[in-house]
């Protein structure tokens, strides 16, 4: 029994350091005076990938162009050498638009030519162009863009993306092309490690090889001359998109003072036969970024040598006691000026450990969470290791007695025990009775002799 419980122990602990290896990300909204107009949004910081403010982040959307992010990823891994391949226009490729009100890149002024994947991708993500989609997209699946889209789900699927479907590699609606704020994070914070990504949808003005026309960005956050109240000096990137379903979309990044913030924005009300022309969620990013940027700050809440707390130490001599420590420092993004109880540390450990014990060895985890007084509920800011504070040896005295005890006490001990008891009892019985019956034979024999 003591060895499965040591095992079981073990077991555990390998589950749940495997578990802490990757952490998911962290849920949590911070409050603020921001007054958001957007339905579904999604505020990270991405240097810790800790989330910093959301709503709705979960509820299905249109991604509308924003799709794009996505079309770029599986572009750029399927066609390694992009600056060199050519692709030819083709008219009947760009005929599936036809009637779909699309924004473009005016590839019909090409039709015949070939143009680099680089230009294409240009095309793509700076102007929009959903002409640019489907002639990449018929390009990779070799004349049939459902090919692409298959791996656009596969992608998907592999960067963990629970609520999303495609079914074009535009944006154009359909009911079964959707995501949320929180899966397009999950896209976007990939694409951003793939070349190119961050130069193309930070540009505002490119000229295609041989054109004398320039492709504009649609995302007025990044262009100073044409932004007008829109533009957010320390926004860089990334995708707009706009259809009557979906809304107003984004997503964009925000860096200054050491600090990189990504927002995810979803379904801002928008139809195209209404007046108001508004680019709400340029508006409500700016809000955000400036908030994240002014307010919030990166805390340094327990070093990698405080203790945390302490379990019982068995088997060591003259020392009942052991320190867990957190295995790294914890920080996390917090609002500036908070106070020490708003962190609450809850922590997952054994009632006891055996020594011997070494420095550094991982006995459990602490679960770092943050509520302060306007809040209701406490949030999930993150989760690390704790480890063991110092070395210590078994002793071999307490050691042996351990296993005496064991033995003792053990299931199969007392069973023996009990056996042994019994068969005890069932021979002084057998013996009494033997005993008279001889006894008896005696008297008898005595009697005979007289």
């Amino acid at each position: 029994m003591k060895k499965v419980s040591k095992l079981l122990f073990i077991f555990i602990l390998i589950l749940l350091v495997a578990g802490i290896s990757i952490v998911p990300v962290s849920a949590i909204s911070y409050t603020n005076d921001v007054k958001t107009l957007t339905d579904s949004i999604l505020l990270v910081n991405m240097d810790t990938d800790q989330v910093v403010f959301e709503k709705d982040a979960d509820s299905i959307r249109y991604p509308a162009s924003t799709t794009k992010i996505m079309s770029y990823i599986i572009v750029i891994e399927n066609i390694p050498d992009y600056e060199n391949t050519k692709i030819e226009i083709k008219e009947d490729v760009l005929s599936i638009l036809d009637g779909t009100g699309s924004s473009t890149a005016n590839l019909e002024n090409h039709i015949g030519e070939k143009m680099t994947v680089i230009d294409l991708l240009y095309c793509m993500m700076v102007p929009s162009g959903n002409d640019a989609a489907v002639v990449l997209a018929d390009y990779i699946g070799n004349g049939d863009i459902n090919k692409f889209v298959d791996l656009m789900n596969q992608k998907a699927k592999e960067l963990g993306c629970e609520n999303t479907h495609f079914k074009n590699p535009d944006g154009l609606h359909d009911k079964d092309h959707y995501t949320t704020a929180r899966d397009l994070y999950l896209i976007t914070k990939y694409a951003l490690t793939k070349p190119m990504f961050s130069e193309i949808t930070n540009t505002t003005t490119y000229f295609c090889e041989d054109d004398d026309y320039p492709l504009i960005t649609t995302n007025y956050m990044i262009d100073e001359y044409r932004g007008g109240e829109y533009y957010y000096r320390y926004a860089r990137g990334i995708k707009t998109g706009t259809t009557d379903e979906a809304g107003r979309c984004l997503v964009t990044t925000a860096t200054a003072d050491g600090y990189s913030y990504m927002a995810v924005l979803l379904h801002y009300p928008y139809s195209e036969d209404s007046d108001d022309n508004t680019y709400g969620t340029m508006l409500d990013a700016a809000d955000l970024f400036r908030w994240a940027l002014v307010d919030l700050e990166l805390g340094e809440l327990k070093t990698s040598s405080t203790p945390i707390c302490e379990i019982e130490l068995r088997l060591a001599w003259n020392k009942n006691n052991l320190l867990l420590t957190p295995q790294e420092n914890i920080t996390a993004i917090v609002p500036k000026g908070y106070e020490e109880p708003w962190i609450i540390y809850e922590t997952e450990v054994p009632e006891s450990i055996e020594a011997p014990v070494k420095q550094g060895d991982v006995i459990g985890k602490v679960s770092v969470y943050y509520k302060d007084d306007t809040m209701t509920e406490k949030q999930f800011l993150s989760t690390v290791n704790l480890v063991a504070s110092e070395s210590v040896e078994r002793s071999g005295f307490l050691y042996i007695l351990d296993v005496i005890k064991n033995i003792v006490m053990s299931i199969w001990f007392i069973i023996a025990v009990i056996i042994i008891v019994i068969l005890f009892i069932i021979y002084l019985i057998l013996t009494s009775i033997y005993k008279k019956k001889h006894g008896k034979k005696k008297k008898v024999k005595r009697y005979r002799n007289l």
